[in-house]
C-alpha cells in the first residue's frame, strides 16, 4: 500500500555526501544553478500534531521576532548570488500564519523581494484555520501572497481529535471567506484520509463539505505513520488500529472519481487541481528543479546536489547570515536517474518520451529497461508514444512500482 505522499528529505542513500555539517554558501554549487522556486520553513505550530514528522514544535520562548531577523539576514545574504525573478514561493511549517503581525509581514516582504516574482507567479502560504483573521489576511495580500494551502484535514470532530488537530471544522468555512474577501481566491484544502475508527461514509462527508467551499485545489493524502512519531509509538503498543488496506483503497477509488466528477484534474498522486490551478511549486520538486531553501529544517536543491539547513532552531538562529547545513548529496548518475524516475512516475502524466529516454541513458538504464518492459506487460506501468506512467488501476501501490526503478 502506498503513503501517497512526497517526502523532499527523503531521498535515496548519496553516492558521495560532501560535508556531514558546512556552510550553504560553501556547499551551494552556484555556477550550476537555474534557481526556479524558493521554499520557507516556519517552524512554530500552536500544537504538534502526533501524526506529523516535520519540523516544527510549540515555541515557550517567543522566538519569532528572532526568527525573522535572522530569515531577513539570510535574505540578504542570498540576493547577490540569485539570478531573478524566480517562479515559485511556499512558505510552509509548522504554521507560518502563526508568527506575530508584525513579524509574519517583515518575513514575507523579505522573502518576496528575494524571489522577485514576475505577474505569472505563485506565492503560496500555509495556515491553520483557526489562525486566519482579517488582519492575517491582509498582511498576505499586501505581501503578494496570491495561494494559501489550509490544513483542514478532516471536517468530523472525533477524526480531528483522533489526529489531534485542534480546530473547530467551522473554522476551515470562515477562514476560506476571510481570505477571499481579502482578494485570495486560490485556496488548497490538505485532507487525510484512512484515519483510525474511520468509516467510508465519514470520508465521503469530507469531500462533500470540501467542495462546498469550492476550494481551486485539493491534496488528499492517506494517513502514514511516520517513525518516531507518537503517532508511530501509539500503533507499536496497540493503541490505535490502521485502516485495512480494502477500506483505504475504496476511499482512495472515491476520491478519484468524485473529483473527477467535480471537474478536477487528477495531476499527481494525491493532488486535484481545477484546470489551471496546479501547484507550480510542488511540480518543480516532481520534475527535479532547483529551489532555494530558507530556514530550520528547509531541503533545496541546485545542479544535482541536494542539502538541508540545520533541523534546530537554535543552531539556524546562531548561524547567521548562512545557513549551517547538512545531508547533503550529490548524487551520482545512477542514484540520480533513480530519484528522477521516482519524482516523475508520481505525476499522473508521468515521464514524457524524451525525458524517459534521457534517464534510460543513463547507467542503469538497461536493468531499468528491463523493469519497465515486465511492469508494462504485467498491466502495472503504460508506455507508448507520450511517454511512461502508473497505469491508474495502480497508484495505490506507487511506492512499490518506483522503487523497483530506483
Amino acid at each position: 500500500m502506498t503513503d501517497l505522499t512526497l517526502s523532499i528529505a527523503g531521498q535515496p542513500p548519496a553516492a558521495a555526501n560532501r560535508a556531514a555539517s558546512a556552510r550553504a554558501d560553501a556547499v551551494i554549487p552556484w555556477s550550476l544553478a537555474n534557481w526556479r522556486g524558493l521554499y520557507a520553513h516556519v517552524p512554530f505550530c500552536r500544537h504538534k500534531c502526533h501524526y506529523c514528522d516535520f519540523y516544527s514544535f510549540v515555541d515557550r520562548e517567543d522566538r519569532g521576532a528572532a526568527y525573522t531577523d535572522r530569515l531577513l539576514a539570510e535574505c540578504a545574504a542570498l540576493r547577490p548570488r540569485v539570478r531573478r525573478p524566480l517562479e515559485t514561493i511556499f512558505v510552509g511549517g509548522g504554521t507560518p500564519t502563526m508568527l506575530p503581525p508584525a513579524d509574519l509581514e517583515r518575513a514575507l516582504l523579505a522573502i518576496a523581494g528575494l524571489a522577485q516574482l514576475g505577474p505569472s507567479g505563485e506565492f503560496s502560504v500555509e495556515a491553520n484555520p483557526e489562525t486566519v483573521t482579517d488582519e492575517i489576511a491582509a498582511i498576505l495580500v499586501r505581501c503578494g501572497v496570491n495561494r494559501i494551502s489550509i490544513g483542514c484535514q478532516s471536517f468530523q470532530p472525533s477524526l480531528l481529535v483522533a489526529l489531534e488537530r485542534h480546530h473547530d471544522p467551522a473554522s476551515v468555512a470562515r477562514a476560506v471567506g476571510i481570505l477571499r474577501r481579502a482578494g485570495i481566491t486560490n485556496i488548497n484544502l490538505d485532507l487525510i484520509f484512512a484515519v483510525p475508527t474511520s468509516r467510508l461514509e465519514q470520508w465521503q462527508d469530507d469531500l462533500n463539505r470540501a467542495l462546498e467551499l469550492e476550494p481551486q485545489h485539493i491534496s488528499c493524502y492517506g494517513l502514514v505513520y511516520e517513525p518516531n512519531t507518537p503517532l508511530a509509538t501509539r500503533l507499536a503498543r496497540g493503541e490505535v488500529q490502521r485502516i485495512d488496506e480494502v477500506t483505504e483503497g475504496r476511499m482512495y477509488e472515491h476520491t478519484r472519481a468524485m473529483l473527477a466528477e467535480r471537474g478536477y484534474e487528477h495531476y499527481e498522486i494525491s493532488n486535484w487541481a481545477r484546470p489551471g490551478r496546479r501547484c507550480q511549486h510542488n511540480l518543480l520538486y516532481w520534475r527535479n528543479a532547483d529551489w532555494l531553501a530558507l530556514g530550520p529544517s528547509a531541503s533545496g536543491h541546485a545542479g544535482g546536489v541536494r542539502w538541508k539547513n540545520v533541523p534546530r532552531l537554535a543552531d539556524w538562529l546562531n548561524s547567521s547570515p548562512w545557513s549551517m547545513v547538512q545531508d547533503v548529496e550529490a548524487l551520482e548518475a545512477e542514484p540520480s536517474a533513480g530519484e528522477q524516475f521516482m519524482l516523475g512516475l508520481r505525476l499522473i502524466d508521468g515521464l514524457d518520451t524524451p525525458d524517459l529516454e534521457r534517464l534510460l541513458a543513463m547507467p542503469g538504464g538497461a536493468r531499468r529497461r528491463a523493469v519497465i518492459d515486465r511492469l508494462c506487460r504485467g498491466g502495472l506501468l503504460q508506455s507508448d508514444a507520450a511517454g511512461l506512467r502508473i497505469m491508474p488501476s495502480q497508484l495505490m501501490v506507487a511506492d512499490s512500482l518506483i522503487s523497483e526503478l530506483l
